[in-house]
């Protein structure tokens, strides 16, 4: 039994010095699944650590339950809002978009590798969809912040391209295995498979997240039970799933996602145990692929791969993108990072080893290239996201490190949570009076903790640094109380900071934010939405980053759709020297004044056409 222990010895060894040499190398900007994968390789036979390790059958198994914990992991934190907005372009990039760059990469492949068609286009499948695992942990660990909803676009992407590659990869090895049908005998086995794949997976997922949520909420049992119930339901599901003929992959994910969307017990404990969970399967998947490669291996196949990897990143992925979002209003530099983020990572290798276990010749060679595929994308592509970003300007400047924060679970049916904020020096909530605090109505401040003691708010006009605050509050403001109570960040980029200190819907009424932040606004603009109050005192075509001063605070035009504004942001203490639109006096005078006579006008000459400012 000697070699169980040496088995468990290195193994978490392996895990340790993955994370040890990950916090170093990322310092330098390495991608961290890099990392992994590279340590692997220098485990293996060919490397330092001379490990013999081949056995495809226990890299499979380890691959499908890390990807379906990573994927639960990524649904259980998908925001609702941003999963609906998204859901249409996503689901199409998921689909046809994998299709299209299965297609392109597969007469690559035919071209480069000197092999048939169908060989051809079953490396393309391969690699046609990009990584979760990559996609999810190279944005957070990167820290990366985008603009609208191109982070949500790249996730749910993500989340749900996996079933079309898988698909696609059993269809081709289908054909290989049992020879090519007739075209319509083929076209309807496919429409077939595609069917019971995706809406098995939708039913799946969706029955199996509801029951999980039913039954963690209706049990109760030790606190540190649920978390581990949490992802033992979800990989069931997948199971059940994969049993069923279903797409195993996007039942998970699914199941994360309508798990996560409602108040559960134990909500903290969940999050953070997926959270680790997740971590800890990226690092075991990437550390025994790497382990069954043999770098030796790799040369021979080293120019077709890299001329394979070359057409998906600079001409696939692109054509892919451009024609399936598109349709969707997307602008150029938004489609141009979507298909520059197009990672790849576990999934394709994880999708190599299904032909070495089905016996197809050639396979071991198509591993290979399809390793070395995974390699030049998290080099070239993983390497230069935030660079990329800049140039497009897509990325907003990295937000300041939360505050110190205790989240504290309270009962499911509540509906709040309850976090207790260590005030920092140079915080917001320091140079603003107790009374001015910009804190929501559907936030309760519950006590202040000074010196020990135990303070009732009105007993105090400022906090002061190391008071702890106790707040009841709901999980969309967790945000805005980060940014009260953080250490703002003095640094500011202004080509690409746009969205201030805090973002509203354009929807939400003028008087509202005024209200909240002390500014004096007409009454006959109180009920008006703030986007169309921006639009109206602009006087020029709305767009990102245009200012409104609004008394001691700015109006700023996060984000616009079709020339019409749907984010606004607030800044609250504006830079000396920034954009200054209007003066309030001016708001007030076109307001009172020019407003209603305007209105008379379009009433006396509606066939006028009106200028580009004149919006009301």
């Amino acid at each position: 039994m000697e070699w169980i222990d040496h088995v468990i010895l290195l193994s978490s060894g392996l895990i340790v010095l993955s994370i040890l040499v990950g916090l170093v190398s990322t310092r330098f900007g390495a991608p961290l699944l890099l990392v992994f994968l590279i340590l692997g390789m220098l485990a293996g036979e060919d490397g330092p650590g001379g490990i013999q390790f081949s056995n495809f059958y226990v890299a499979y198994t380890v691959g499908s339950l890390a990807l379906a914990i990573i994927l639960f992991d990524g649904g259980l934190r998908t925001e609702r809002k941003d999963f609906r907005d998204v859901l249409a372009p996503a689901a199409t990039l998921s689909s046809v978009g994998v299709v299209i760059t299965a297609a392109i990469t597969g007469l690559a492949a035919k071209w480069f590798m000197g092999i048939g068609w169908i060989e051809g286009l079953l490396v393309g499948a391969i690699v046609a969809s990009t990584d979760a695992a990559a996609v999810f942990f190279l944005l957070s660990v990167r820290g990366v912040r985008l603009r609208g909803r191109l982070r949500a676009t790249l996730e749910v992407e993500a989340g749900l391209n996996d079933p079309m590659a898988v698909f696609l990869t059993i269809t081709f090895l289908t054909i290989l295995q049992t020879g090519a049908a007739s075209p319509l005998d083929t076209a309807q086995t496919l429409m077939t498979h595609a069917i019971v794949q995706l809406l098995g997976g939708v039913v799946f997922g969706v029955l199996g997240g509801s029951l999980l949520l039913a039954i963690v909420n209706r049990l109760t049992l030790s606190v540190g039970l649920y978390p581990v119930l949490a992802v033992a339901g979800g990989l069931f599901v997948f199971a059940a799933a994969q049993t069923f003929g279903a797409s195993g992959f996007l039942a998970v994910y699914l199941a994360g996602y309508v798990f996560g969307r409602r108040r559960h017990k134990a909500t903290q404990v969940i999050e953070r145990f997926t959270d680790g969970m997740a971590w800890l399967a990226q690092i075991a998947m990437f550390l025994i692929l790497g382990l069954l490669i043999t770098p030796s291996k790799l040369l021979p196949m080293l120019a077709a791969s890299i001329g394979i990897a070359a057409v998906l990143i600079l001409v696939a992925r692109p054509v892919a993108g451009f024609l399936c979002l598109w349709p969707y209003k997307y602008s150029t530099r938004e489609i141009g990072f979507i298909s520059w983020v197009g990672l790849r990572g576990a999934v394709p290798i994880y999708l190599g080893t299904i032909p070495i276990l089905a016996g197809i010749p050639g396979s071991q060679e198509w591993f290979s290239v399809v390793y070395m595929v995974v390699i030049t994308s998290l080099v070239v592509q993983g390497w230069t996201i935030g660079l990329a970003g800049r140039w497009l300007h897509v990325v907003l400047p990295p937000r300041p490190a939360a505050p110190p924060r205790v989240d504290i679970d309270l009962p499911h049916d509540i509906g709040k949570d309850m976090l207790a904020y260590t005030v920092q020096p140079g915080s917001l909530a320091m140079r603003r009076s107790m009374a001015r605090l910009p804190l929501p109505d559907e936030v309760a401040l519950v006590s202040i903790i000074r010196d020990g003691e135990i303070r009732n708010a009105s007993e105090l006009e400022h906090l002061a640094p190391g008071d702890d605050v106790l707040l009841l509050t709901t999980q969309e403001h967790v945000a805005l109380l980060d940014r009260v109570f953080g250490t703002k960040d003095g640094a500011r980029d202004t080509a690409v900071d746009l969205l201030g200190e805090f973002v509203f819907a354009s929807d939400t009424p003028t008087g509202a934010v005024a209200a909240m932040y002390d500014v004096k606004v007409p009454a006959n603009q109180r009920g008006v939405p703030l986007g169309q109050f921006m639009e109206t005192h602009l006087l020029t075509r709305p767009s990102a980053g245009k200012r409104l001063r609004l008394g001691a605070i700015e109006l700023i035009v996060a984000e616009t759709r079709k020339d019409r504004i749907t984010r606004v942001a607030i800044e609250l203490e504006p830079m000396e020297g920034s954009i200054r639109r209007f003066d309030p006096a001016l708001i007030w005078m076109r307001s009172v004044l020019w407003l209603p006579l305007e209105t008379r006008l379009i009433r006396l000459l509606p066939k006028v056409p009106k200028p580009v400012w004149w919006r009301r």
